[in-house]
């Protein structure tokens, strides 16, 4: 079971956005190979309160568009399949304002910004990171082949 729990702060979100990063995650969850339980946490926030928590938590007094906080490092240490426990992965944080923003810019649907956004976050859960050029590659390669298999390609 993947269990995604999701919190509006802009009251804003609509039904169906809940519905396709469910999707789009469960089927990222298929394709890095995630078998055990599996839970996280997808927050919609405005610009004031992404800038609140970039800066709180990551040192930098500026708007962003999404912010993950993973809750393991590398390798999970614990097989939670010898437990009656999900794996708990994180937290994922996007801005819709910025979402919307970023779409208009690139010319694609909002959709297809905040499925990158949320798959991006779930990516960061998991370990990946874009700090070096080769980490980059491999982050948004990986992004790119999920999306694109996903079916929510650059032109959606």
């Amino acid at each position: 079971m993947f269990t995604i729990d999701f919190s509006d702060h802009t009251n804003l979100v609509k039904e169906e956005w809940y519905h396709q990063i469910e999707e789009l995650l469960n089927f990222a969850k298929q394709q890095e190979q995630i078998d055990e339980e599996a839970e996280l946490s997808v927050t919609f926030v405005d610009k004031e309160e992404i800038q609140t928590i970039n800066r709180t938590y990551r040192d930098k007094d500026k708007v962003t568009d999404v912010i993950s906080f993973a809750l393991e490092e590398d390798e999970p240490e614990i097989d939670f399949n010898d437990f009656d426990i999900p794996r708990v992965l994180g937290d994922i944080i996007i801005c819709t304002d910025v979402a919307q923003e970023q779409a208009d810019n690139y010319g694609h649907s909002f959709e297809r910004e905040l499925g990158f956004l949320a798959l991006h976050g779930f990516l960061h859960l998991l370990g990946y990171d874009h700090m070096t050029t080769e980490d980059e590659q491999q982050m948004f390669g990986r992004q790119d082949a999920i999306l694109n298999a996903y079916g929510l390609t650059r032109d959606v």
